[in-house]
């Protein structure tokens, strides 16, 4: 009954899979049953967007079957926080393995040498994560000792996925994959801020503008190119030179912009909730560690009401929506960045710059007034 069951199993993946312009992506996740798979596209453009699902079955079989790229893209195997980072360029069939307890590092990946590529790349990237964690929970350290020792960390890191991975193959789908990866949403390869970088970013875009000629993704590289080169010709610091009168401490200006699913997020719509409003850019340096502590208070305050409202005001919308994907607060985009009237309005002079508004949706306190911000969430919550 057993070998019925499993050859049953191949028959159907067979068939699903022998359709043209298409490609396929089967095969088991055990400790599964009664949960939901997706496959998701990670789009360069409007962000995850989910393509199907399967509810599991004993034994875990799935196949879905998706119209075919012309061009290398990635896609993704989720089931709740877990999930499996695929590339596909054409009509292969991918199978993969795995268990549900450790889905999204100890998986399997066949027919697909670019695909275990990348999940090698995962597994390098959670040891540098892992390492990560350690020196930033470790209070023998300064603030100073912990960024300098994260900073060697990453840069042996990407001396070693230059040499490892980029290198020898500058026009592979996982190069791409590599350039983009994020420590903490800060990019690991960071070419706004770094010329060395940028340099490895514009060697894959060079190899890609040759294989790939007409491929969007081409086009955002050099994009990015373009745009990291006339932004690395000013000062790394964004700093605002603003003379306008000061903001009214009474009541908000509302704001609304986009958040990374393209939804118009209103700042008046948080009205019953504390909230962080806070004026950052991604690219700018610290934003990491920023990010992480935001994270504590996140979990810390939000049951209790507190919300954040996050305007990012980065150059390069693709960074921000590379950063922002996994944040559980309100991340929006503000395309106008630096020459935006919201921050005449809101008298920002520097950033980052955050403002403290009650449940009532009046403006309390800003940064410069907040000696403790934990105290000052604790007396609005």
């Amino acid at each position: 009954m057993k070998k019925t069951l499993i050859l049953l199993t191949l028959f159907a993946s067979l068939c699903c899979c022998q359709q043209h312009n298409t490609f396929c992506i089967t095969g088991n996740i055990t400790d599964a049953a009664d949960t939901m798979l997706y496959l998701e596209h990670l789009t360069l453009n409007k962000g995850t967007v989910p393509l199907d699902s399967i509810r599991l079955k004993e034994g875990g079989a799935f196949c879905f079957r998706v119209e075919a790229p012309g061009n290398p893209e990635f896609y993704r195997l989720r089931i709740g926080g877990q999930g499996i980072n695929l590339s596909v360029d054409s009509t292969e069939t991918i199978r993969v393995t795995a268990s549900l307890d450790s889905m999204s590092f100890g998986y399997c990946v066949e027919g697909s040498g670019t695909s275990d590529t990348i999940r090698l790349l995962c597994l390098k990237l959670a040891g540098l994560e892992r390492k990560a964690r350690s020196i930033l929970a470790n209070r023998n350290y300064t603030l100073q000792e912990r960024d300098d020792i994260i900073d060697s960390l990453v840069e042996q890191y990407k001396t070693e996925v230059k040499r490892d991975y980029i290198q020898s193959h500058y026009d592979a789908a996982y190069s791409y994959y590599a350039c983009f990866q994020t420590l903490g949403n800060q990019l690991i390869f960071d070419p706004l801020l770094k010329k060395n970088d940028l340099i490895w970013l514009h060697a894959v875009a060079n190899a890609w503008n040759v294989k790939y000629p007409a491929c969007q993704r081409t086009e955002n590289l050099c994009n990015i190119i373009q745009e990291c080169r006339r932004r690395q010709a000013k000062p790394h610091e964004i700093v605002l030179d603003i003379d306008g009168e000061k903001v009214r401490e009474l009541g908000i200006i509302d704001m609304t912009f986009p958040d990374i699913n393209g939804q118009e997020r209103e700042l008046s719509s948080l009205r019953g909730n504390v909230v962080l409003l806070d004026f950052m850019a991604f690219s700018m340096d610290d934003s990491t560690e920023r990010t992480l502590l935001l994270r504590e208070l996140y979990k810390k305050y939000h049951e209790r009401g507190l919300e954040i409202y996050q305007v990012s005001l980065d150059p390069s919308q693709h960074l921000w929506k590379q950063r922002c994907e996994a944040l559980p607060w309100v991340s929006v985009y503000c395309e106008e960045g630096l020459e935006s009237d919201m921050l005449r309005l809101y008298n920002v002079q520097h950033l980052p710059c955050y403002f403290l508004i009650d449940r009532n949706c009046d403006l309390q306190a800003r940064q410069e007034d907040i000696p403790n911000l934990e105290e000052a969430i604790e007396k609005l919550l």
